[in-house]
């Protein structure tokens, strides 16, 4: 156990922003509601999951919507409070402990907001070990957890409670709602033991998050920061560029859009392009795919490495594409199905571990 305070928080947003792999909301706003939040009512309690006794009952809070939706909507903080009050009312008992659902800049940093507000510590793992847009896209429901009952509520005060044959369908109403609310909502769903939970998580988000953090923090200090955030991170490079055009479109609740990059260095001459759905899809480089989800596939600036979401890609912006494997929870059958390619529209796009691809990449660079 340790708890999180202020001086933690800068870090955990950078490096969660990283795992967002494009989405999961910008750090910015959610970086200051948790530091207010910390700062008013004391650090939050970190629990890795051994610490977490099998009885508690335990249940990832987080943000559903179009992240550049956050940027200008925003939370109140009557949301917490109230799908709270909402859930331990149908279950008739208390929470315990809130988890993050998925690892991102906005998505990291709700949870340690609403633990510092109730007074509840927060578990060291998470539902993705990145970000997904599908609220069914989660190791827990590949786990068998319901998301039963899904709680969302907004910053007017609304708040409704979702029931469905499965979770696929927890996708299809939950994001009307969330349209219907604006583009951006507070959830609080999943509720399981801490005995469930220890078998449907990704473990250690927060501590790997924080790490991450400081390396990106700490890379312009290096001889040769590339390589040093390169080597320290594990990410392997792909491509470095120019942004040269943005295509970006909200509906249906989610950012949908298309980023070119034309080759600056020693990638001049070259074009890439990543497409994205709140997060992003796949990366290609000269017409060739270099990787796909459920791998992580991030664009992070070329001299600061600090990670950039898919809302804050703008024309002139120097940047690297880089991909990090998944965890291995994504790369079976189960998780292909739910998160690969084909989940995506890319039927024809066979998934391969990104660190298969990177050496493909990389033999045919050299020979070119």
């Amino acid at each position: 156990m340790r708890k999180i305070g202020i001086e933690d928080i800068d870090d955990i947003a950078l490096g969660s922003s990283l795992l967002g792999s494009g989405g999961g909301g910008d750090p910015y706003m959610g970086r200051l509601e948790a530091i207010a939040a910390v700062k008013k009512y004391g650090p939050v309690e970190l629990l890795d999951i051994d610490e977490v006794p099998d009885t508690w009952t335990v249940a990832p809070i987080c943000g559903v919507g179009a992240p550049s939706v956050s940027l200008e909507k925003g939370t109140n903080g009557v949301e917490y409070p109230k799908v709270r009050a909402m859930m331990e009312r149908i279950l008739g008992r208390k929470l315990d402990a809130f988890l993050l659902s998925e690892a991102g800049g906005m998505n990291s940093m709700v949870p340690i907001s609403a633990a510092a507000r109730a007074g509840l510590p927060l578990i060291n793992a998470d539902g993705m070990g990145r970000a997904f847009p599908g609220i069914q896209q989660d190791t827990f429901t590949l786990n068998g957890v319901s998301t039963n009952p899904f709680i969302i509520a907004d910053e007017k005060g609304n708040c409704t409670v979702l029931t469905t044959i499965n979770n696929d369908w927890t996708e299809e109403i939950g994001r009307e709602i969330t349209t219907a609310c604006g583009g951006q909502v507070t959830t609080l769903a999943s509720p399981m033991s801490g005995e469930k939970m220890k078998t449907s998580v990704v473990v250690g988000t927060v501590d790997y998050a924080q790490k991450l953090g400081r390396i990106i923090r700490t890379a312009t200090d290096a001889d040769n920061p590339e390589q040093f955030f390169l080597g320290e991170s594990g990410a392997f490079r792909f491509f470095k560029g120019k942004i040269t055009d943005v295509l970006r479109e909200t509906r249906d609740g989610f950012n949908f859009g298309r980023v070119t990059l034309e080759g600056i260095g020693e990638d001049k001459g070259k074009k890439a392009v990543v497409e994205f759905q709140n997060e992003n899809i796949y990366a290609e480089v000269d017409g060739e795919i270099v990787a796909t989800v459920p791998d992580l596939i991030c664009l992070v600036d070329s001299e600061t490495f600090v990670p950039i979401t898919t809302e804050n890609l703008k024309y002139g912006k120097r940047a690297l594409v880089v991909g990090l494997p998944c965890d291995a929870a994504w790369r079976t059958p189960r998780g292909l199905e739910l998160a690969g390619p084909a989940w995506f529209g890319l039927k024809d796009v066979e998934y391969r571990p990104v660190e298969e691809r990177y050496a493909e990449f990389s033999k045919e660079e050299s020979h070119a």
